[in-house]
């Protein structure tokens, strides 16, 4: 046996397998496995998935998932959704020549207070005005600003993810320029709140 083999062979031999699983707002849903000497190594790191192997969906590949391993249980990894982001195919796949893209790049704070960063994204189906593209991007801001003081984080990630939010700007925005696409393409979690404060919106 080459020392090689044995040295790959060695390096597994010591580590437990965890199964880490999506928060409890998309089922528990198992990610798949990681190793690990010490469970206490997997706190804090993050695992990448996609929308589909949450949904099931084949529709939704293309959304990159981001969970990161909060607490151990046994032989389970328990996650905190971390954020997401379209694939970069994807993305590359709605720009058109002679159309106009507004973005909008939102921090925002959930009814339960956790701190989100999130850029929006909408295609239209041909040039529009910078006047247009400012009542559009007001738009967002309204709407992106209405849905986080009314959600806690579980229901704001479903309904971005799931383009409900985005499908409630398209609703608005569609009424100032014809639109092919809106979406939330990118978000990121940037701060947790304190227990205080998901202990009052838990008693509300």
């Amino acid at each position: 046996m080459s020392s090689k083999a044995k040295h790959v062979r060695d390096k597994w031999r010591g580590k437990a397998w965890y199964m880490v699983v999506a928060p409890p707002f998309f089922g528990n849903v198992e990610l798949g496995t990681v190793p690990a000497e010490e469970q206490e190594q997997l706190i804090g790191r993050v695992v990448e998935a996609t929308l589909y192997d949450i949904t099931g969906d084949f529709s939704h590949q293309y959304l990159k998932m981001f969970f990161q391993i909060n607490k151990i249980e046994g032989k389970t990894a328990h996650t905190l959704f971390k954020g997401h982001e379209y694939s970069r195919d994807y993305l590359r796949s709605l720009v058109r020549r002679r159309t106009t893209k507004v973005d909008g790049l939102f921090n925002l704070t959930t009814k339960d207070g956790y701190k989100l960063r999130i850029s929006v994204s909408a295609l239209t189906l041909s040039r529009i005005r910078t006047s247009q593209e400012k009542v559009i991007r007001g738009m967002m801001t309204k709407t992106i600003n209405e849905k986080a003081a009314a959600l806690t984080l579980d229901q704001f990630v479903q309904e971005m993810v799931l383009g409900k939010i985005a499908s409630d700007i398209y609703n608005e925005a569609k009424q100032v320029a014809p639109l092919r696409h809106v979406g939330i393409r990118k978000s990121k979690l940037v701060a947790q709140p304190a227990q205080e404060k998901l202990q009052e919106v838990k008693q509300e």
